[in-house]
């Protein structure tokens, strides 16, 4: 087991896996960003920003203090949002003690270089075993601790399986996996398909057209994670078609929820502006599109989704383009 650990990021998932730590014995440093004072957002024991409503353990320091934060730390939970994490992991990567594990919770793609978070960590962070963690993990519902599962993913012997025993409650049920890279590419991918999953509902556009997008989504999905490297079996499992059916039906997930808006007639840069949270979804869309053009993997509904985030295409006319598409096997995936 752990004593200590360090999480990186003051969002909603990074706070939550901070009280989770926490409920197992662990100390918590949990280190904001400079443009974050952690005294101002952490008040009376509650993120007010990101997580209100939530107090936290006594066991978890908010803190500014990057040296003090890795000092005797013997895991690193990364939580920043995927297009910021090069920059926190340039400052801190020299902070972190010799060969401990580091754990990642970002879902994303970087958009100048197409790398997973867990590439870009260890690009800064050589000879620290990384792994991933994802699956339907809706940071509220976790929050309460409502029954939740999570798949910690790493080729490295004996390092999920640290994650599983440092993070598991009662409540709260981890899987291993060896499979990193479908596991994280999963955690990304489904975000695009929640936004189309999103302005499906801003359309009313019913549920029979939502599950057929959910399905048809998955397809998309494990296609471009296969030619990745990915096992096709991840995709149908929790950090698969999991996270996949939470993200497209949870009110409270942000990406299905800012889908919603666009679907409804609010501009995109409307919708960026006034969320309090990054909207992951978006810069992954135009990540994604690139990574399939590369690989030549068809993405019908992920370019769909691009042409209304970057070219002001009306939803009504996507979605109508995509039903109008030439008739083809199922089996023809």
């Amino acid at each position: 087991m752990v004593d200590k650990a360090t999480v990186i990021g003051i969002g909603a998932m990074g706070t939550v896996v901070s009280q989770i730590l926490a409920t197992n014995g662990v100390n918590v440093a949990l280190l904001a960003r400079d443009c974050e004072p952690a005294d101002e957002i952490f008040v009376a024991g509650e993120n007010r920003r990101y997580l209100p409503g939530v107090h936290l353990s006594e066991l978890v320091r908010p803190t500014n203090n990057a040296m003090a934060a890795f000092l005797s730390s013997e895991l690193v939970i990364s939580a920043m949002p995927c297009q910021y994490l090069r920059a926190a992991w340039a400052q801190h990567a020299a902070l972190v003690p010799p060969e401990i594990p580091i754990a990642s919770v970002t879902k994303g793609i970087e958009i100048s270089t197409l790398r997973r978070p867990s590439q870009i960590i260890a690009e800064f962070a050589p000879g620290h075993p990384v792994v991933v963690l994802s699956g339907p993990n809706i940071a509220r519902e976790l929050a309460r601790c409502l029954p939740a599962t999570m798949v910690a993913a790493c080729p490295t012997p004996g390092v999920a399986e640290l994650i599983q025993q440092t993070l598991g409650t009662s409540w709260l049920r981890i899987y291993t996996s060896q499979d990193l890279v479908g596991v994280e590419l999963a955690g990304a991918l489904k975000n695009v398909i929640a936004l189309a999953a999103g302005i499906l509902d801003g359309l009313r556009a019913g549920d029979n057209a939502k599950a057929a997008l959910v399905t048809r989504g998955l397809v998309e999905i494990s296609r471009l994670g296969v030619a990745l490297g990915a096992r096709p079996e991840t995709f149908a499992g929790l950090a698969g078609v999991g996270d996949l059916i939470t993200t497209s039906v949870s009110p409270h997930g942000r990406n299905r929820s800012a889908g919603e808006r666009i679907g409804d007639g609010v501009p995109v840069r409307q919708v960026v502006e006034e969320s309090t949270a990054v909207i992951e979804g978006i810069p992954t869309t135009r990540a994604v599109l690139e990574l399939a053009a590369r690989h030549h993997v068809e993405m019908p509904i992920t370019r769909a989704v691009y042409e209304v985030l970057f070219e002001n295409k009306p939803p009504l006319l996507a979605v109508t383009e995509l039903m109008n598409r030439p008739p083809k096997a199922e089996d023809r995936v």
